[in-house]
């Protein structure tokens, strides 16, 4: 990607290097994003518990919480960073509001860009403690996508997604669920958790995800189509990373079997085909993974 000498979004806080202070992992509401299920299924199996309840306990599906943290004092804002990891990932969120601003445009709405937060280690949010081993997350009750920039050497070195255009998916990626937070998708997913078994809201949890990926792939054409700072191999490897961190991808790599009912993502098939139907989008309805009998 030639990306350095784009613009930096003013929507992003760093707070790297202040440290979060507290324990637990318990979410209040919302917080689910691309690298929790890396945490539920590498923690899951190698220690013998169960992802669903990582799950639970870190998405607060269940509806439990832990007293709130006093929240870690503000980093620094609007300022752009100034290394090569921060600037990117600033490039990056300001070409998904500019794609956005595009997309909401035509359908006759504004578009109201999420915060970005780079932090270390752990950090408050609005949805609970948020911890660097739940990987990149968006918290819908704050409107903002949280990232340690650590975890993209996981994914270059552990999961075998390695390349900007990767890392840049990740952004899009839980931007994409701030895009589902503003259409109101997110509340009626939420609100049918009670009402369902936890078999039947995993697969709900994969519609959800899958919109994201075809969400991010609606970004990618964009984005592309106004700035053309795509290169040869950058496509290849977004769907790369959308290969590795399905769930099907996961389970065998963790564990050596798949276990179908326990995907909240979408296996690495369905999360290459919506980040490609995104790509070849030229709507939002084109991205509607609730209307198919199967996503």
């Amino acid at each position: 990607m030639r990306w350095k000498d784009e613009r930096q979004s003013d929507n992003v806080e760093d707070r790297r290097g202040q440290g979060g202070g507290f324990g637990g992992l318990t979410m209040r509401r919302g917080g689910i994003g691309i690298g929790t299920i890396l945490l539920a299924l590498v923690g899951g199996w190698v220690l013998g518990i169960n992802p669903l309840e990582i799950l639970g306990l870190i998405g607060g599906v269940g509806g439990s919480s832990l007293q709130a943290p006093a929240p870690s004092a503000p980093g620094q804002q609007g300022a752009s960073p100034d290394d090569p990891g921060g600037r990117f990932v600033s490039t990056v969120l300001a070409s998904t509001e500019d794609a956005w601003t595009e997309v909401f445009r035509r359908g006759g709405a504004e578009y109201r860009a999420p915060k970005l937060v780079m932090f270390s280690g752990a950090t408050q949010t609005a949805c609970g403690p948020g911890q660097s081993a739940a990987g990149p997350f968006y918290c819908p009750e704050d409107q903002t996508v949280y990232i340690d920039l650590d975890f993209y050497e996981m994914l270059q070195q552990r999961f075998k997604a390695p390349g900007d255009f990767a890392q840049a998916y990740v952004v899009a990626h839980e931007v994409g669920h701030h895009v589902q937070n503003l259409l109101g998708t997110m509340d009626k997913v939420q609100s049918q958790r009670q009402r369902m078994s936890e078999r039947q809201y995993n697969r709900l949890s994969v519609r959800l995800e899958l919109q994201a990926d075809c969400f991010a792939g609606i970004w990618a054409r964009q984005s592309q189509q106004a700035k053309g700072w795509l290169e040869e191999g950058d496509v290849e490897e977004g769907l790369n990373a959308a290969s590795q961190i399905g769930d099907d991808t996961m389970q065998k790599r963790t564990q050596g079997t798949v276990v179908p009912d326990a995907f909240t993502h979408g296996s690495s098939k369905q999360r290459v085909q919506w980040f490609r139907v995104g790509m070849e989008s030229r709507q939002l309805s084109d991205c509607d993974t609730f209307a198919r009998t199967e996503p």
